[in-house]
């Protein structure tokens, strides 16, 4: 059986690849691709090939095929149909038609439309730094960075019990998708101070940095962002220990020390798909583009928008 994948041939530049499908092993699962999502910080790193040589090994994806040195078949983010019509996601890279072990094709819930679907991901990520950040009702709470893993992590602080979230993100255009949410919107010149609670997702140095001074006595930073090969440099030498603030990296890889051993990476994921039932999520999809068009378009889909544009959450690819 024939199948057409996407992949990164060299930094900045793709196509897609037929390939012969094995026959299905006796745990195995054919799955025809309905959606995927991609992710624009990850996969950004991937495409223009940021990955350094230390980190190939943790940043496979779980079904990804070939290397980082190129070429290579990556992503994680796809919603498509068994035999039996039943939909379900996977942690697979963009691709029509695709063989999958059983154990990790999690089912879609009903009322999850499958566009919206593949931000399960991006879900996942967002109850992983819950579970690593422990936030308090009445908490004040400050996110850095309003990308899909920001927002899908404001959106989830925003309904605990008493606690005020904050978004700041340098881009205008956020605050429309910010409102939407519920949650309030600021410029890193608006940002308040004294957060006892703060999520990084921004990915720059200015964000990480724009952290450590809103943060409040004894505060706690959740370092989100993955900088690739990029070195940060911190104002670790001013108050950082006066204010005692602890400074926590959060990553999906492995289940959060709150919850090892007492969730799944399936259980964890099929609680993301169970958080997607809310129609105020759909701001988070787009633009929508088909299988053919990834070609020609990842690279402008990766990149920053052009002055005037509204830069994409997740765009979404149709099969």
């Amino acid at each position: 059986m024939r199948a057409r994948a996407f992949w990164a041939t060299a930094p900045g530049q793709g196509e897609i690849r037929e390939e012969t499908l094995p026959t299905p092993g006796p745990h195995q699962v054919l799955v025809r691709c309905l959606a995927s999502g991609i992710s624009r910080g990850t996969e950004r790193l991937v495409f223009n090939g940021h990955v350094p040589p230390s980190q190939w090994g943790t940043m496979r994806a779980p079904l990804q095929a070939g290397e980082f040195s190129y070429p290579v078949k990556y992503g994680y983010a796809a919603v498509g149909t068994l035999a039996d019509s039943h939909r379900v996601f996977v942690l697979h890279p963009h691709q029509d038609l695709f063989l999958a072990p059983r154990e990790m094709c999690i089912p879609v819930p009903e009322g999850v439309p499958t566009q919206r679907a593949v931000l399960a991901a991006n879900m996942e990520t967002a109850v992983n730094i819950l579970w690593d950040a422990r936030p308090l009702p009445g908490e004040r709470v400050l996110v850095l960075g309003a990308g899909v893993v920001g927002l899908l992590a404001a959106w989830l602080l925003g309904r605990i019990p008493g606690t005020v979230v904050t978004v700041v993100d340098t881009d205008l255009s956020r605050r429309a998708v910010v409102d939407l949410l519920g949650l309030n919107f600021a410029t890193p010149d608006e940002a308040p101070l004294e957060q006892e609670l703060i999520v990084h997702t921004s990915a720059t140095e200015a964000g990480l940095r724009q952290a450590l001074h809103c943060a409040a006595f004894e505060g706690r930073i959740l370092e989100a962002s993955w900088h690739g090969d990029r070195q940060v440099a911190l104002p670790l030498g001013e108050a950082f220990h006066v204010k005692r603030l602890q400074l926590l990296s959060t990553q999906v890889g492995s289940v959060a020390p709150a919850m090892c051993g007492r969730r799944s990476y399936a259980e964890r994921m099929a609680l993301a798909l169970s958080l997607l039932k809310d129609p105020v999520l759909d701001a988070l999809c787009g633009p929508v583009l088909r299988f053919d068009e990834l070609p020609a378009r990842m690279a402008k889909l990766l990149g920053p928008a052009a002055p005037g544009e509204v830069a994409p959450l997740c765009p979404v690819v149709t099969y």
